[in-house]
């Protein structure tokens, strides 16, 4: 890929930069302005060349239609308060717009058309649609990888009619994946979550042969609670689950990767109950395993503790509920520990372990933290995402 940051050579050309903006919005509030945080250096980089931006982004899923609620209006005013420049919303049909020297009326240096996603031609990566955008600009950037697993109009089709680079944010994106995937310093850990094993299953897979140590949390650790014939009580397991867990170990075995699940959990007999600790062979059938406990806290600990890199994804148990949340803080409060003395890299994705950092304030304390979702888990599986193959 060309990445954007190396050219210098930009002053007064148009530049379409494809942003991933879809943050929440309630009643005409962001409530996480997150990703536009991510990617104001792009656009002050921009803006220092000289260049005129127009950018293109979406909220929500209008599915081709325009809706006055998903509107990218308060992104637009948010974005003018944290740059200190004028941001036009041209809410303009995009298929009226006839050429590039449209964009000369306004005298904003940032110009923003209407949600992207009021066009069915984009999510259907329209050819003559791509063709139509492009036409605005004299160069394109991405700079949504949260966006980039999705073969749309304006992430890629769009870079066949113009000069394409990636956008700062993708490049740290990428960058910090691969120091997972490729560009390793070992020894490298791996903590996983969530609730269904059979989501993460071709991401384990993937990871076996490259890492030293998997950590297995959350509700898909029951299942191998579960397995090695443990009562997982009223837990949350998936069902039909043995065959995937076998061929975990085997690989484990197969390329020398250690599998850790827990040792001992926190128990209650409701979401919203108290904590009691527990050993795996004393869970009772009416209660659900909802946290890890205290050697198992211990153990994974030392594990970090002994790693140069480490991925996490999916939180250690309910943290939604205090009593619940101790396994997930510890495992934050001891990879903060260690990148404060540089002993380790650490990134963090998935929607619910962000919220969890997020809560603690500790967003910033680590080394990358993804907001990208689906394009995150994609690249960490080893899929090729349609909108870095359009880049390359």
């Amino acid at each position: 890929m060309k990445s954007i940051k190396n050219e210098r050579n930009l002053h007064g050309k148009k530049i379409l930069l494809r942003l991933d903006l879809n943050v929440p919005i309630v009643n005409g509030k962001i409530s996480d302005t997150t990703r536009i945080d991510k990617i104001l250096p792009t656009l002050h980089f921009l803006n220092k060349q000289k260049a005129k931006i127009i950018i293109l982004s979406h909220v929500g899923r209008p599915k081709g239609k325009a809706l006055k609620e998903l509107s990218l209006k308060p992104i637009c005013e948010n974005l003018e308060k944290q740059l200190g420049l004028n941001v036009k919303l041209i809410t303009q049909n995009i298929n009226e717009i006839k050429n590039k020297d449209f964009f000369d009326n306004f005298d904003e240096e940032i110009l923003m058309l209407e949600n992207i996603r009021f066009y069915a031609e984009e999510e259907k990566n329209d050819n003559k649609f791509a063709e139509h955008l492009a036409s605005f600009g004299d160069i394109y950037v991405n700079d949504a990888f949260s966006c980039s697993h999705r073969a749309h109009a304006s992430i890629v089709e769009i870079s066949k009619f113009l000069p394409s680079f990636s956008g700062s944010q993708l490049d740290t994106e990428i960058s910090a994946l691969n120091k997972l995937t490729s560009n390793i310093t070992k020894p490298i850990s791996c903590i996983i979550g969530g609730s269904k094993i059979s989501s993460k299953i071709n991401i384990i897979k993937n990871l076996i042969p490259k890492f030293d140590n998997i950590i297995i949390v959350g509700g898909m650790a029951n299942n191998f609670i579960k397995y090695f014939g443990h009562n997982i009580g009223k837990s949350i397991a998936e069902k039909n689950c043995d065959l995937i867990v076998e061929e975990i170990i085997y690989l484990s075995k197969r390329h020398k990767c250690e599998i850790i699940y827990p040792e001992d959990v926190l128990v209650s007999k409701d979401l919203n109950g108290s904590s009691n600790k527990k050993k795996l062979n004393e869970i009772l059938g009416d209660e659900m395993i909802l946290d890890i406990g205290p050697k198992t806290i211990v153990k994974i600990a030392d594990i970090i503790n002994k790693s140069k890199t480490l991925l996490w994804n999916g939180p250690a148990g309910y943290f939604e509920n205090p009593n619940f949340s101790n396994g997930s803080i510890q495992i934050a409060k001891t990879i903060i520990k260690n990148n404060e003395s540089n002993k380790i890299f650490s990134v963090v994705g998935g929607g619910d372990t962000v919220s969890l950092l997020k809560s603690i304030k500790a967003v910033n304390s680590f080394n990358f933290v993804s907001t990208a979702g689906g394009a995150f888990l994609e690249y960490l599986e080893g899929k090729k995402l349609p909108g870095i193959n359009a880049l390359n």
